[in-house]
């Protein structure tokens, strides 16, 4: 338990975050670096860009909402010391890829009404039903929730953008890149936390694994939505533009097609879910496929 709470303590964030990788940054990037003129001079890239944010606006205000959720639910004050940390990161997730709609030419006067127009209702139904359990102050079913599925949902496809975007857009890698440190901290959390829970509240575990099932379906319908007849690749080689290399766990995302990329997102994912549940005692349920 010491090792526990010196990981996860509200000192041990300080350093590693507002005081390590987010130090000289502005929204999570270098003061003064900008969106590529190409993406928003280009009607179709820059639409794209806006489609793809909201879907990350979208997951990050649910993450804010369940991590503030479950504070009062923990078990213990360690547990409630982190999650409050959490809360912020989340806060912070929100707030910047918020500025980067702003970026791209999104009017304030219109962040809802953009959101409400581009979040896709797989991915807003895969929030609730993480979400009901928060509501419900379930802290074990939550925590797995938030920080197995949705959490390593997000560190895969945030780990995916940086990999397309490091050659082409700075600024925005960047921003992925103090995104996934914030990540890989929260997973860590939930493995390391819920692990002795499920153990000692074994009779949640078919409830917890039928989440995970219905979670993970409505991730991959997200993803479908996400890829299948994507513009952008079509668009970029309209433009004359060169699609950078970008390796993706041995992938070249840089000369597949859409529906590739999605095959390999989605498997690396699975594979994920599947190899952090074994570590908590809880069984891999494979999903439909959309």
């Amino acid at each position: 338990m010491a090792d526990f709470l010196a990981a996860y303590s509200i000192q041990n964030w300080l350093e590693s975050c507002p005081q390590g990788y987010l130090t000289n940054t502005t929204y999570g990037h270098a003061p003064g670096e900008t969106e590529p003129g190409v993406l928003l001079d280009n009607a179709v890239l820059r639409e794209e860009s806006i489609k793809s944010t909201v879907q990350l606006v979208v997951g990050e205000r649910c993450a804010l909402s369940a991590s503030s959720g479950l504070i009062n639910a923990a078990p213990d004050e360690a547990s409630r010391r982190f999650l409050a940390t959490q809360t912020l990161d989340e806060a912070r997730h929100v707030e910047i890829f918020t500025q980067r709609l702003y970026d791209l030419g999104v009017r304030k006067t219109d962040l809802e009404t953009t959101i409400q127009r581009y979040a896709n209702p797989n991915l807003v139904r895969f929030a609730e039903i993480l979400l009901e359990k928060v509501d419900r102050k379930d802290f074990v079913a939550g925590v797995v929730g938030q920080n197995i599925v949705l959490e390593g949902l997000a560190f895969s496809v945030f780990e995916m953008m940086l990999a397309m975007n490091e050659q082409v857009n700075p600024k925005f890698a960047h921003t992925l890149s103090g995104t996934i440190a914030d990540e890989r901290r929260h997973v860590g959390f939930g493995e390391n936390r819920i692990g002795s829970l499920i153990r000692e509240n074994p009779e949640k575990k078919p409830e917890i694994e039928r989440m995970q099932k219905e979670m993970s379906y409505y991730m991959l319908a997200t993803f479908a939505d996400a890829f299948r007849g994507n513009p952008t690749v079509a668009a970029m080689e309209a433009s004359g533009l060169e699609r950078p290399h970008a390796e993706f766990h041995g992938a070249d995302l840089g000369r597949m097609e859409p529906e590739e990329m999605e095959q390999v997102l989605a498997d690396t994912v699975l594979k994920e879910f599947k190899t952090r549940l074994g570590r908590i005692g809880i069984e891999y349920q494979t999903p439909v496929r959309p």
